[in-house]
């Protein structure tokens, strides 16, 4: 009523719709072009009148101007003040009145509203062929799907995946992303159709699967030669040559059981914060023979933590595959003495042990903990992180004069990036890495047994290259892995809260722990 109230320019009280139900038919049709006016209105006005102007010998202000109601105002007036309003207001609008209703099948106002909260570009002058109006595909089409449109992630075991379900054009479009073939990381994503949702004819939305195999099935040959080469980018005598058969073999049978009925979860994109050391989002990472995966990197506080959104048998989808201490940052020695993998390990871990008494310190009582936090390298030099610089490198530095710890104290300059090198006996699976590197900090990767048995977390090394690129050394394993950043746009993938995001990440985890 309150609506009705500041459109028609009535009392509170009253409404077109009460006006209409006492009225016969042939004064309802008078009154769509009449303004509506009630008399005990007509009365309050009058009477607040006559006190303005009899206030005890004081003079009358200016009258006050006339008073306008919407349903004065020309159709193709109305047209374009509907058309500006949000599309779920519109229902509640057609309430109002007949007029006010009969205006909304303005096709025109609908065709705004698909282009500016959906951003659907089309011509949609062209449905006019098939006889859906441009109405039909805003309410039957996308407010009707408008929940399903962001990211997903496919529970699909270990392996998860990302799917991303976007407007395009008139038709709503499931595309599951999927990483670049082994080892080429650098490359942009490839994605696939899994599902579409369109109109036709003014009927209800159809679904049409566009991905996997129709109904139950058994793998053959001629199946996986596809899969294989659309999934790695190999022929099937490629792997057999190599140690990584029993690992696809096995992701194919896997894979195959769920083309036809999947589960999804919603992910979010990480929130952005000024003081982030570089923009946080979705990176592609080489994990030895399990060849590409999907990694969120995300920022809380003093830690950075990479998720799985697609994941292995090893340490599936879900899980938090790195986590980067920022209030620990590493100086690596000089490109020499970076070649020698033992020494490397001694700076790590005597960041290791260092962190290791600082958490220590934090147990045994708040004082010693405040006292620690004081004492931090790093805290002095917190705010607004700047990826473009680097800290000086201390050439011909030994370990023992304070260390990888004492590095992180020297403040920060400007630069063109540390040059940086793979220690020997570090193995890597794309050779074409940075050869400089901005900064590196202290980190530990989670590793596992098959099936995710035992899993413990290991020391490494986190190395920034740029904004879009970073690095992970995984002591352990003496492995390397490289991240680039996914280069794609998604809309609707935002948290609406950062506690929205932290619940997503404790789901997707709870889920394969």
């Amino acid at each position: 009523m309150a609506v009705c109230a500041r459109l028609c320019g009535v009392g509170p009280s009253r409404g077109c719709r009460r006006r209409q139900q006492r009225r016969g038919p042939a004064e309802t049709a008078a009154a769509d072009s009449e303004p509506d006016t009630d008399p005990e209105e007509e009365c309050i006005e009058a009477g607040a009148a006559a006190l303005s102007g009899a206030g005890g010998g004081r003079s009358a202000g200016p009258s006050p101007p006339p008073r306008c109601s919407l349903l004065e105002l020309p159709p193709e007036l109305l047209v374009e003040i509907f058309a500006s309003l949000p599309g779920t207001d519109l229902p509640s609008l057609a309430q109002v009145c007949t007029k006010f209703r009969r205006i909304l099948h303005t096709d025109t106002i609908w065709r705004r509203r698909c282009r500016e909260e959906y951003g659907v570009c089309e011509n949609l002058r062209k449905l006019e062929i098939t006889g859906v109006s441009c109405r039909d595909v805003y309410a039957k089409l996308l407010h009707r799907y408008r929940h399903i449109l962001g990211l997903w992630q496919p529970d699909i075991g270990p392996y998860g995946g990302l799917l991303n379900v976007v407007v395009d054009g008139l038709f709503i479009i499931g595309w599951m992303y999927l990483p670049p073939h082994d080892p080429h990381v650098n490359d942009p994503m490839r994605f696939k159709p899994l599902f579409r949702i369109h109109l036709m004819e003014r009927k209800s939305a159809t679904v049409e699967c566009m991905y996997g195999h129709r109904g139950p099935h058994n793998g053959h040959i001629q199946e996986f030669r596809t899969w294989l080469r659309e999934e790695w980018g190999r022929t099937l005598e490629d792997i057999f040559h190599e140690h990584m058969q029993e690992l696809i073999l096995m992701k194919f049978i896997y894979t195959s059981q769920y083309d036809n009925c999947l589960t999804y979860r919603r992910i979010y994109l990480p929130p952005s914060h000024p003081d982030d050391l570089i923009r946080p989002g979705l990176f592609k990472g080489t994990y030895g023979s399990h060849g590409l995966e999907i990694v969120m990197l995300s920022f809380h506080g003093k830690h950075a933590r990479g998720t799985k959104i697609t994941g292995d048998p090893n340490i599936p989808a879900g899980q938090q595959t790195v986590e980067i201490d920022l209030m620990h940052r590493i100086q690596l020695p000089d490109v020499e003495n970076l070649r020698n993998f033992n020494e490397l390990s001694r700076i790590v871990l005597e960041v290791r042990e260092q962190v290791r008494q600082e958490q220590q310190q934090q147990e045994d009582g708040p004082e010693d903990a405040e006292g620690c936090s004081r004492q931090s390298p790093q805290e002095p030099q917190r705010g607004p992180a700047q990826p473009t610089v680097e800290p000086p490198a201390e050439k011909g530095s030994e370990p023992g004069d304070g260390g990888a710890a004492a590095a992180a104290e020297q403040p920060v300059e400007s630069g063109q990036g540390q040059p940086f090198v793979l220690p020997l006996g570090v193995s890597s699976r794309n050779e074409d890495y940075p050869r400089t590197c901005r900064m590196c900090f202290y980190g530990t990767g989670l590793i596992a047994g098959h099936g995710f048995t035992s899993p413990e977390r290991t020391p490494g090394v986190f190395i920034l290259f740029d904004e879009d690129r970073f690095g992970f050394i995984w002591l352990e394993l003496k492995s390397f892995s490289l991240y680039s950043r996914v280069q794609a746009t998604f809309r609707n993938a935002d948290a609406p809260s950062p506690q929205a995001f932290e619940e997503m990440l404790k789901n997707i985890q709870s889920l394969t722990s």
